[in-house]
């Protein structure tokens, strides 16, 4: 993915927290500030959200051979 770099302006305070976070996580601050953006939006969210659905596509069958077809927990039937 081609990256574009953006210039931002923050107080020391700020800046000095980035770069603690960053370290402490093991990342640099351009990546640390590009992941609390993707977290922003929504993006880690989303495509956590995606593997769990396929997750649960791939082993469907495990499941419903454990626990059966019973849906009690599903949205079928809510209100």
């Amino acid at each position: 993915m081609a990256k574009t770099q953006l210039n931002v302006r923050v107080d020391e305070g700020t800046a000095r927290a980035a770069r603690e976070r960053a370290v402490a996580r093991g990342m640099s601050v351009n990546r640390y500030i590009e992941e609390l953006v993707k977290q922003d939006t929504g993006e880690v969210g989303h495509t956590f959200v995606e593997a769990a659905a396929d997750f649960m596509k791939q082993y469907e069958s495990v499941f419903v051979e454990e626990f059966g077809t019973d849906r009690e927990g599903s949205r079928e039937g809510r209100h």
